[in-house]
């Protein structure tokens, strides 16, 4: 799940152990030009802390306003439209529509149970009836963010995505920095002693042991991330090897086309198959004629984004409820 639901969580279990009413919202429905994604969270309390975000600012703007009257003590379905006047007041992108589920939470230990599956990197899932505002955790198989449906929720809560960085350098430092914010975890690898010495991007946690130790004790899964960074092929080839027999979701090798064609010669001589060698992203990255370090990390952050999006809405079913408390503009059907 990303960084800012997952803080959310964080904050709603402690205003909850504080005693606080709690109201959580979640984006469940959109049209048009969506400000956040399905799934997004946003947590109010009754004395007015919040935290998250399902617009960008101006229907949080009103929810505050709304709950500093009225505090809800009932799930309902709250739906901002598309006309020109709320247009005009909430400042909606052009043609968005909004479809929120407002669900008071009186109940900490639930929440921490989802806090506890993403730390444990455990997919769950979180059922909430419509009707009732009960809801259950359990595990979950398929990876897709919110299912919705006329009687039900169903969000799925998993653990972040993992970043295996593999050689310290000028762009490892600058990936390293960015790929947090992306919600990715950082790890990095590199077996040169004076690479590790003269690090200087922060906190990351460091993998010891030879480039393939280190990929095979880190035991890449679905959400692993593997990039060699280098320019070593004794250092990127050594993980390279290992890595092309997980089943991690991308493995990226920096360098130019010339170098690219030499890499996969030799890696075929390495006990890796032609079948194996073509989940290699290589040249890494998206084609946005970077030159600096830093460019080189944004182009690829840029194309893990891509990636990871396309699988989400690729896997995602299409979802329809009825409303249960509906209010503001119909929605175009």
């Amino acid at each position: 799940m990303n960084t800012v639901d997952y803080q959310v969580l964080k904050s709603a279990v402690s205003w909850l152990e504080q005693g606080k009413r709690l109201a959580l919202v979640t984006v469940v429905r959109n049209w048009g030009s969506a400000p956040r994604p399905l799934g997004s969270l946003f947590a109010i309390t009754a004395d007015g802390d919040f935290t998250g975000s399902v617009s960008g600012g101006c229907i949080e703007d009103d929810l505050m306003r709304r709950f500093a009257d009225a505090f809800p003590d009932k799930l309902e379905l709250v739906r901002y439209g598309i006309s020109a006047e709320e247009m005009r007041r909430f400042g909606l992108p052009c043609g968005g529509t909004l479809e929120l589920v407002v669900e008071p939470v009186r109940d900490a230990a639930a929440l921490r149970l989802l806090l506890d599956a993403v730390t444990g990197r455990r997919l769950v899932q979180r059922r909430l009836n419509l009707h009732t505002g009960e809801s259950r955790i359990e595990p979950a198989e398929i990876d897709v963010s919110i299912r919705f449906r006329d009687d039900e929720l169903v969000q799925v809560f998993g653990p972040r995505w993992r970043l295996l960085i593999v050689g310290a350098g000028q762009v490892s430092e600058y990936l390293a920095q960015m790929a947090p914010a992306l919600d990715f975890a950082v790890y990095l690898n590199d077996p040169r002693e004076e690479q590790r010495r003269n690090w200087q991007a922060g906190e990351v946690e460091w993998l010891d042991g030879m480039p393939d130790d280190a990929v095979l004790a880190f035991r890449p899964d679905k959400r692993t991330v593997i990039v060699t960074l280098s320019h070593d092929p004794k250092v990127d080839d050594m993980a390279l090897m290992e890595a092309l027999k997980t089943e991690a979701f991308y493995i990226g090798a920096i360098g130019s086309m010339a170098s690219t064609e030499t890499r996969r010669a030799r890696l075929l001589t390495l006990d890796v198959s032609e079948e194996q060698l073509d989940r290699l992203h290589a040249p890494i990255g998206l084609p946005i004629h970077s030159r600096s370090p830093a460019e080189i990390a944004v182009a690829i952050l840029a194309e893990l984004v891509q990636l990871r999006n396309r699988l989400v809405s690729t896997s995602a079913p299409s979802s329809c409820a009825v409303g249960v408390t509906e209010r503001s503009t119909a929605c175009p059907r």
